[in-house]
């Protein structure tokens, strides 16, 4: 739940230009960062379009810069460093509807080790450690967001995270669930996880009006938003 969509579409977007794709290609299987006059030799390509394409490439995130002398020698008279690229070592992503594996697996992966050093239940600690989770990034959209009321904010945090919230009624229903082929599989485990995840969420942001509460339900996460006065009758 780290980059914006926007920035890793336009990311994936930037290699649908051929040349730039194929630049990219080249790049990522060399063992060493890559200069543009040797990206432009070995791809056929003008020097110029070489270095237009990689700059874009490393402005979508796609590869890093990195400065290098490729002469060996330091000091007065040793020339410019040479600007090279590599892969990024940032991973990009991009799932349609989006899914959020890599976050439910560190949550696995933490509680289970804890709960090896600790003895204690690693399913009780998954949900305090997603509750948790939620939280900060809860207070996080808070302290980040404004707007007329608890609501557009709560709205906005739901769906940068890949919920996909709409109203109905005085609900918020969410029509996507981020864990959603894990939940398939283990969904008492997930979608207990994803509860408290939410939880913590409206933790985060503060008087929002809302519970999260376990409703599971065609085509939609097994967890809507009630009203906190509803929810708890």
């Amino acid at each position: 739940m780290a980059d914006s969509r926007e920035t890793r579409f336009a990311a994936v977007a930037a290699l649908d230009e051929p040349t730039r794709r194929r630049l990219y290609d080249f790049v990522v299987r060399q063992p060493r960062p890559v200069s543009r006059d040797e990206a432009a030799s070995a791809l056929g390509l003008a020097r110029a379009t070489a270095a237009f394409h990689l700059d874009r490439l490393a402005d979508a995130g796609l590869l890093d810069v990195v400065h290098e002398r490729r002469t060996g020698r330091s000091g007065p008279g040793a020339g410019r460093p040479a600007k090279l690229y590599h892969r990024s070592r940032q991973p990009i992503e991009v799932n349609l509807p989006e899914r959020q594996y890599e976050l439910a697996g560190q949550l696995l992966a933490t509680a289970v080790q804890e709960a090896e050093q600790s003895g204690q239940s690693p399913r009780i600690l998954l949900d305090r450690h997603a509750r948790e989770l939620g939280t900060r990034l809860g207070a996080a959209s808070r302290a980040a967001g404004s707007g007329e009321g608890d609501q557009p904010v709560l709205l906005r945090t739901l769906e940068s995270h890949g919920f996909e919230p709409h109203v109905a009624d005085t609900n918020i229903l969410l029509g996507n669930c981020p864990f959603h082929d894990l939940a398939q599989k283990h969904t008492e485990l997930v979608c207990g996880m994803n509860l408290c995840l939410l939880s913590g969420m409206l933790d985060g942001l503060a008087d929002t009006g809302f519970t999260a509460r376990l409703d599971p339900a065609p085509h939609l996460c097994c967890v809507r938003l009630a009203p906190t006065d509803v929810a708890t009758d």
